[in-house]
């Protein structure tokens, strides 16, 4: 059997593909980043807006696809980062949706943040309207509207809603990363809003379990990726204090209109779909970041 994963250098591509291969598929990796060779991945460095036909043969090729590639990061302020959104998470996707043949299994990562935020307290649910702040919200919804148009014609399409995914690898602008690095350099955690805000966390480990049992299970529409328990940024903290065995200390920041209150994952059509729980242990989850980043002692004693 051969995956394909877009997005494959990035920090849920690096872990989906390590899963894929430790179970004994073949991948092929594709990203304009480039990635070391090892055994059993075939290495794609190229634009999936480019034209490429190499890239499009691949996408025709495998026996699922998960395309994860795209430009993440609702602060982003970089320049033109309208027009780079919708190179990135609209156009790509649709390079994607155009070469998988229908019947081939594709699994596409949307965002939670297309649900901009809870209501009430009450988990997000799959049908519930959307409500995206900003433009990298916006741009998944458009995502999702390229998605729908296959679903509409018969073809597989899963979309998933990832909610806050943590762990090894984590991309350095998301809050466990930042944070790690400031309380290791002894600078206060910057938390944004009110230290009540929740997420709902999700370890990187299970949301790649997720991944290839839906694709597994050949699921149409779209499905939550979360665990249905919501965290404090105050306790986030404290997972952080314990993780690096120092206090740290936070301040309190104005949020920007983009941020969502709170978060929380309805799901049970995970369940219903996969019978796979994600649980997340939120101490453990972040001490294994940190270990990840060198900001503990590994086994060996060695602090990098």
């Amino acid at each position: 059997m051969t995956a394909i994963v877009t997005g494959a250098a990035g920090f849920l591509g690096r872990a989906l593909t390590r899963a894929l291969l430790d179970g004994g598929e073949q991948v092929v990796g594709i990203d304009r980043l480039p990635l070391a060779p090892v055994p059993g991945l075939t290495v794609l460095t190229a634009d999936l807006t480019a034209g490429d036909p190499m890239v499009r043969a691949a996408l025709q090729s495998g026996d699922k696809v998960f395309h994860l590639a795209g430009r993440p990061g609702v602060r982003d302020r970089t320049a033109g980062i309208a027009r780079l959104r919708h190179r990135d998470n609209v156009l790509a996707a649709a390079a994607v949706l155009d070469a998988v043949p229908p019947h081939v299994p594709l699994v596409v990562t949307s965002s939670s943040s297309v649900y901009g935020g809870t209501t009430d307290g009450r988990p997000s649910h799959e049908s519930d309207p959307l409500r995206p702040r900003g433009g990298y919200a916006r741009s998944k919804v458009r995502m999702e509207g390229l998605c729908a148009r296959r679903l509409a014609e018969g073809g597989a399409v899963t979309i998933v809603r990832p909610f806050t995914v943590a762990g090894e690898g984590q991309r350095p602008d998301m809050a466990f990363s930042l944070w790690l690095e400031a309380a290791r350099a002894g600078r206060p955690l910057r938390l944004l809003g009110s230290p009540d805000r929740t997420r709902d966390i999700t370890d990187v480990r299970d949301a790649v379990r997720a991944l290839i049992a839906l694709a597994e299970v050949r699921a149409r529409g779209v499905v939550n990726l979360g665990t249905g328990t919501g965290h404090s940024l105050r306790r986030m903290a404290e997972a952080v204090a314990a993780a690096l065995g120092t206090p740290v200390s936070y301040v309190v920041e104005p949020a920007g209109a983009d941020e969502v209150t709170d978060s929380l994952a309805d799901v049970r059509r995970l369940v219903e779909l996969t019978g796979f729980a994600p649980r997340t242990d939120l101490f453990d989850v972040v001490a294994r970041q940190a270990r990840s980043m060198g900001a503990v002692p590994d086994a060996s004693g060695v602090l990098s």
